[in-house]
């Protein structure tokens, strides 16, 4: 499977705001948590979802928190670049878990500023300037899992 071309259902721009803040939200939950990034995602134009699986309830601050950090790294005005690089010259910084077993040797790599690096098929903003504020509407706890839905508002 090549993964050097955005993926036919990801290849709406509607969506590729949201798709960036994705990975602003999981590189902050990265930081802030020592998780993983989100295994499960629901990535839509006017509210999406992820999945964490942390070890303990994050509490309504650390929550608030969440929102805060994602949203400095929005104003930051970071530009958004794609790279091509062989699987064997991946930075160490980026995990791998995601990829389907039938993906291509040569990868595509989406930097938001110097804040992520991910491996990812997704469309998404040229600067983070062109994202909107980052919104958490609800959260879940439940067996492990920290459920945040969040919404961009302009």
């Amino acid at each position: 499977m090549e993964i050097n071309q955005p993926a036919a259902k990801f290849q709406d721009m509607s969506i590729a705001p949201m798709h960036t803040a994705e990975h602003i939200l999981n590189q902050t939950m990265v930081r802030m948590f020592g998780c993983e990034r989100s295994r499960n995602a629901h990535i839509e134009r006017k509210k999406s979802k992820c999945d964490y699986q942390l070890a303990t309830e994050p509490t309504q601050e650390q929550i608030a928190e969440i929102e805060t950090r994602v949203n400095e790294v929005i104003t930051r005005e970071l530009p958004v670049t794609i790279e091509f690089c062989k699987r064997t010259e991946v930075p160490a910084e980026v995990d791998l878990g995601k990829l389907p077993a039938d993906a291509s040797d040569t990868l595509r790599l989406v930097r938001v500023g110097d804040y992520d690096i991910c491996a990812c098929i997704g469309t998404h903003v040229e600067n983070t300037r062109e994202i909107g504020t980052f919104k958490i509407i609800s959260h879940t706890w439940e067996d492990g899992t920290l459920r945040l839905r969040f919404k961009l508002v302009k």
